[in-house]
Order: structure tokens, then sequence, then C-alpha cells
């Protein structure tokens, strides 16, 4: 009795089951448009671009982007796109100074918030009027301290 051939779990593994994974070739045509904001003006033909990478390095997009701050004004940066990693909200955040504080304000807005909702001594204080005040006194006199070894 010859040995068959088998699986995992004992199932026949045919070898045509195989043909739909097959290689692709090398003489497919990955085609770019539109990297940048700027209008197209003509065509242009690159061969020998084989990756995404390729691609990146090739034509640099980036983008000029102007933000509004807090105060009404406004703030330009450059964004530079090196991967299709800097298109997600990690890679656009760390390429801006300005995206990058407004981060890490929110970030400390967040932990004051989980603060509020989980300090039983904190909730505490903040329910009786007098208590409230000496923190709020004492919150403002370290912000006085900070401004002030700057």
């Amino acid at each position: 009795m010859p040995l068959e051939p088998y699986g995992i779990g004992g199932t026949e593994v045919k070898t045509d089951a195989f043909e739909a994974f097959a290689d692709i070739p090398q003489n497919r045509v990955l085609l770019a448009e539109k990297l940048t904001d700027l209008p197209p003006v003509k065509p242009e033909i690159v061969q020998g671009l084989t990756n995404v990478e390729s691609v990146f390095a090739h034509f640099s997009p980036s983008v000029s982007m102007d933000f509004e701050t807090e105060e009404g004004a406004s703030k330009r940066e450059e964004l530079h796109f090196n991967g299709l990693q800097d298109f997600g909200a990690n890679g656009i955040t760390h390429q801006s100074t300005y995206l990058s504080e407004l981060d890490m304000k929110r970030k400390q807005y967040q932990k004051i918030v989980k603060q509020l909702k989980t300090n039983k001594l904190l909730k505490q204080a903040l329910a009786e009027k007098e208590t409230k005040e000496n923190l709020l006194a004492a919150l403002k006199v370290l912000v006085q301290e900070l401004e002030n070894s700057k």
C-alpha cells in the first residue's frame, strides 16, 4: 500500500490546490498618480520602480499645510511622505511640531479626566466648596511658579 501525502489533520493535500497562488511576474506595471497637490503638467513615464518604497523615493511627495492655532493665527508646515505609514495619524503627527503639541495636550487632558473619574480623594476634595477653593488656589500658585521658572 503506497503512502499518501497527507497534510495537517490527516487531510489529503492535492498538488493542484495551490495553483491560484502563483508568483506574480515582474513585468507588471505600477501606476502612481497625483502624489502632490500640484496640478499634473505632463505625464512622466518612469521605469524600474518595483515597489512602493522606490516610488516614494523617486517622487518624494510633500504637501504644505496651514494650521489655525487656538489664538486664531495661521501656522504653515511642510509635510513629507516617505511611505504609506506617513499618511496615518501617527505619521502626520510626528512630522508636525504643532500637531505634536496638540497631541501632547490631548493626552494630558485625557489623564486629567481619568484622574477625575477614578481618584476618590480628588472627588471628595472637589465635592466640598472650601477644599475645592484651596485646591484651585494651590494649583494657581503652582502654575505661576512654573511660568516664572521659564
